[in-house]
């Protein structure tokens, strides 16, 4: 085998191998607390404490549910999460996404085809409503529930920030 061949081959597997430990580098860069993230597992247990050995506390059945992650323990093994009532409780790392969701608080929420007052009213949500959360800004985000989307507030929103600016 020639040399150059041998240095082209080299330098692949060693693309390989960083790639392989990517997953790993970007486990240590972690997101500034808090932020939100939701649920992706269809049943995850809160516990009381960063460990499999602490007591579980709540049981989640509602995968896609917002929290907001407000500290991380163990390079993000275990989050401390906070649910839209207000509990705090530890989850297993894996078990949260970076998926950005929300849920309608308050009354029922009127989706428009454009983010402003006078736009088309096209859907209408109840409080608890789960959905997808994409293109906020100046107040406003995009929401979708199975395929059904509108422009929504966002102070009618559990899961983003009212000045909260999302692509």
């Amino acid at each position: 085998m020639r040399f150059r061949a041998r240095i082209v081959l080299a330098m692949a597997a060693a693309s390989l191998a960083a790639s392989a430990f990517a997953p790993a580098l970007a486990a240590l860069v972690q997101k500034k607390t808090p932020y939100f993230a939701s649920i992706s597992a269809g049943k995850a247990r809160m516990r009381t404490g960063p460990a499999k050995n602490y007591p579980a506390s709540w049981l989640y059945q509602r995968a896609d549910l917002p929290v907001k992650v407000i500290d991380v323990y163990d390079r993000g093994t275990w989050l401390k999460i906070e649910d839209p009532s207000g509990t705090q409780g530890w989850m297993l790392g894996s078990l949260i996404s970076d998926t950005r969701t929300g849920l309608i608080m308050g009354t029922i929420a009127e989706l428009r085809d454009s983010p402003r007052y006078g736009g088309k009213i096209t859907w209408r949500a109840e409080p608890g409503v789960v959905g997808r959360i994409s293109k906020c800004a100046r107040g406003w985000c995009y929401f979708d529930v199975r395929g059904q989307g509108g422009y929504v507030e966002a102070n009618h929103l559990w899961g983003v920030t009212p000045d909260e600016t999302l692509n």
